[in-house]
């Protein structure tokens, strides 16, 4: 028999793809985005209580309640908004899941759903499997802000859903406080809903970054979608969450409680304890981040690369066109063969990457240490062909 693939054009991802590379050759892995560094140890003795002394059964489908009222807290502090507990907070297993939570609750067979690319990878797929159709607004270098105008001729009567993401992987541009009012503008109108990835909240570099939570009338429509992961520095816990009004939240839950019902009860309560005995931890991480940020910066500032601004994320771009006319995906190959160190080819965030774009990202949640050594090698390159 012969299966029929749902996502023909599907395969492995360029994150995987890279750091199996850069296991291979031994190189510095700056590729996919995780720390090398160990998260807050108390954070970890907490998981570990929690695991011996806690309870290892379901929790609620919705989250526990102590995680799900520190989550609400954490909006009231970082936003000033009031969330209801039982009725607006959703516990899922990672942002991931809730991303594809969300576009399976709404996107029906022959919507349209608008991108902004360069875009995660993760949200065609989702569409595609919800029977959806992706139309998308492309951000170009070197800031990366919405074309307002772009994004108002996509619109149609079949448009249902905008996902946006900031601070904005790969680029780590952020949206400001006009971007948010021009989406309002266009959208609110029409029966539209918006997905607002905002996975790196709270690694943002400038006091003009903005969320959903803030703009009164697009969170009333909006889905906001956080992630412990990148908060806490624990990826592999994959535990993130949704905010969302009352009645957008019970079509989410109806999808959320067949793909994963419950995430895993011990980490939901350490994530609860560290939430309440350490609330300042979240307001530490754009300081965190701008320091890494600084470090790799200045460690390149000798080397024949453009650096992109990055406002945001842990994400660094570089332009490579003085330096090679190879392609992103070939430059990346080539530079974990000949001098190990593993970035991700930008081109792959795009639909139909702009031609003649030379652009890397580098991944900064790294230690300094490695930071150097990569800014290092990277600094010694002048040419790089086939």
């Amino acid at each position: 028999m012969t299966i029929v693939s749902k996502l023909p054009t599907v395969g492995t991802t360029i994150f995987t793809k890279m750091s199996a590379l850069a296991m291979e050759k031994g190189a510095i892995n700056l590729s996919q985005g995780f720390p090398d560094f160990p998260p807050d140890s108390r954070l970890l003795q907490r998981a570990s209580n929690a695991l011996l002394t806690g309870n290892n059964q379901y929790s609620p489908m919705t989250g526990l309640p102590i995680l799900r009222e520190a989550i609400a807290g954490l909006i009231d502090r970082h936003y000033d908004r009031k969330v209801n507990v039982l009725d607006e907070v959703t516990v899922t297993s990672g942002a991931s899941e809730a991303i594809f939570d969300t576009i399976a609750a709404l996107v029906r067979q022959g919507d349209e759903v608008i991108l902004f690319d360069p875009a995660y990878d993760l949200y065609e797929p989702a569409v595609t499997l919800a029977g959806g159709v992706c139309r998308r607004v492309v951000l170009t270098a070197p800031d990366f802000r919405p074309d307002w105008n772009a994004f108002e001729a996509l619109l149609t009567d079949k448009t249902r859903l905008v996902l946006m993401n900031t601070p904005h992987n790969p680029t780590g541009s952020c949206w400001l406080a006009e971007d948010l009012d021009s989406l309002w503008q266009a959208i609110s109108s029409r029966d539209i809903y918006v997905l607002s990835d905002e996975v790196y909240e709270f690694i943002h570099f400038s006091t003009n970054a903005v969320s959903i939570h803030k703009h009164e009338k697009l969170r009333e429509r909006s889905f906001v979608v956080s992630s412990f992961g990148k908060s806490f520095h624990l990826t592999g816990w994959k535990v993130g969450y949704v905010i969302a009004p009352a009645a957008l939240t019970v079509e989410l839950r109806k999808v959320h409680q067949f793909i994963t019902f419950c995430t895993a009860t011990p980490l939901q309560q350490a994530l609860a304890e560290h939430l309440n005995e350490c609330p300042e931890e979240s307001q530490k991480l754009a300081a965190f981040y701008q320091q890494k940020r600084d470090v790799l910066r200045g460690a390149l500032a000798g080397s024949r690369f453009k650096l992109l601004p990055c406002e945001g994320t842990y994400f660094q771009l570089l332009d490579y066109s003085d330096i090679s006319d190879l392609d992103d995906v070939a430059f990346c190959e080539k530079l974990v063969d000949q001098i190990g160190i593993a970035a991700i080819p930008v081109s792959v965030f795009y639909q139909d990457a702009p031609k003649n774009q030379r652009l890397i990202r580098l991944c900064f949640a790294k230690e300094e240490s490695t930071l150097i050594e990569a800014a290092r090698k990277l600094c010694g390159l002048s040419s790089l062909s086939i």
